[in-house]
């Protein structure tokens, strides 16, 4: 039996918009809560618009802040994490030997879902190391679209539900931002931290022109990871794809390059939880 109903809030476009649609009673039950998973490394325009959800009035239930410390300032002082490299971004790497890859992404269970889930357990009840229900207690409601609907995943717990509300909508990323606009409500900047590596070309340029002091910190952090990170044995590191350091990176349109672009599309946004 469903005791609590907790919204993942990541403050982007699809979660402010299960929010607030719930908010209007369009997706139903209300949530008991939502819980924010904090980096400490958002643009400061995600923090904004959190700030906004979380004033009087916006929201209906309660927003709970929870985090695992913060990332950025573990890269940048260049420390061990507790568990050997656990925590660590997908960023991409070339080694010695001329090959390239990515690390094991273990950012988003370390620094999202686990703060969730201790927090989730908490609101339930359960003390640490208590055995949770045999059988679901908790509904979680993922922001999901359907365009994304790839990465529906199960609960890991069996007391944890999860549930997608805009994929039962039907509702893409395009229809949340049409949601928003016919609402009248602000949008929301791109949930990410500034130097996640999935971010791409368009990604980049926006943060750049937009957000410069977002930009400088990805590109402070560019230079810190360079030459490896803990647990990381001869390879240079990189934020971008490319292989190169990000402010050398072109990342000029098509058009700029004076290229023809039939298909301009905006990002969907795949990253994040």
């Amino acid at each position: 039996m469903i005791q609590l109903r907790v919204l993942s809030l990541g403050a982007g476009v699809q979660s402010t918009t299960m929010a607030l649609m719930a908010a209007h009673g369009e997706i139903g039950p209300m949530p008991d809560a939502a819980i924010f998973a904090d980096t400490g490394a958002e643009p400061q325009p995600v923090y904004d618009h959190l700030a906004w959800l979380m004033s009087a009035n916006v929201l209906p239930f309660p927003v709970h802040l929870v985090s695992a410390g913060n990332l950025r300032d573990a890269i940048m002082g260049r420390v061990d994490w507790k568990s050997g490299n656990d925590g660590r971004p997908p960023f991409y790497v070339i080694n010695d030997k001329g090959g390239a890859g990515t690390l094991n992404r273990q950012c988003t269970r370390h620094f999202k879902i686990d703060p969730i889930r201790r927090k989730v357990r908490e609101l339930l009840g359960l003390k640490r190391g208590q055995p949770g229900p045999k059988t679901a207690a908790a509904e979680q409601w993922i922001g999901i679209s359907l365009d994304e609907a790839v990465r529906m995943k199960p609960s890991r717990d069996r007391y944890i539900e999860n549930r997608w509300p805009l994929v039962e909508k039907r509702m893409t990323r395009r229809d949340c931002l049409t949601w928003l606009v016919g609402h009248g409500y602000p949008m929301p900047a791109k949930s990410a931290c500034t130097f996640c590596p999935y971010r791409n070309d368009a990604g980049w340029r926006d943060l750049r022109d937009n957000d410069p002091a977002s930009f400088s910190d990805a590109v402070a952090i560019d230079k810190v990871i360079r030459d490896g990170m803990p647990g990381v044995k001869r390879s240079q590191v990189f934020i971008h794809k490319s292989l190169k350091p990000l402010d050398a990176v072109d990342l000029s349109t098509a058009e700029e390059r004076g290229q023809l672009n039939l298909f301009i599309n905006e990002c969907e946004g795949m990253c994040g939880v």
